[in-house]
């Protein structure tokens, strides 16, 4: 379940890929085509979620579903990541980032911080995305790493196998 600053709650049905104490892989699939942020993301777009309790942000990535070829990754700044049982749940630092193929990061939604923001979840967020941004470069290595030994999972999920 994603929990919003506002007290907002959004909850999602994914697949579980792979879990370990305190790390979580999800499958999402999208029902239709998506716009985000300027990236078309057509219907069928495979979705590892990766989530970590001792990160501050967790991961969207976007593959092809022909042959999952990375589209992006979709990075949320998030807080309190806690891993029950069969639960998941983040707060959501409003601020994302988007990286693409053979481009910079995109920071995206920093006009969206409520003028009214508390100074201490300014400072998560700045704290968020400047760990971020020092892990980018080998947590591009380790999502292509999870991609490659999570395809052949993904694949037997969706064509409704074990």
């Amino acid at each position: 379940m994603k929990r919003t600053l506002d007290g907002g709650e959004k909850t999602f049905d994914c697949n579980v890929l792979a879990r370990a104490q305190d790390r979580l892989v999800v499958l999402f699939v999208a029902p239709a085509t998506m716009r985000v942020h300027g990236v078309d993301l057509p219907a069928g777009t495979v979705t590892f979620g990766h989530f970590w309790e001792d990160r501050p942000y967790n991961v969207y990535h976007w593959l092809r579903a022909r042959d999952g070829a990375t589209i992006g990754v979709y990075v949320n700044l998030a807080a309190d990541t806690r891993l029950d049982e069969d639960t998941l749940v983040w707060l959501d630092l409003i601020v994302d980032v988007l990286v693409l193929p053979g481009s910079a990061p995109a920071i995206l939604d920093e006009d969206e911080v409520p003028g009214d923001a508390s100074p201490a979840i300014r400072a998560r967020i700045a704290a968020a995305q400047a760990r971020l941004l020092a892990d980018l470069p080998g947590l591009l290595g380790e999502l292509e790493a999870e991609r490659t030994a999570l395809w052949p999972v993904a694949v037997r999920h969706l064509k409704g196998q074990p």
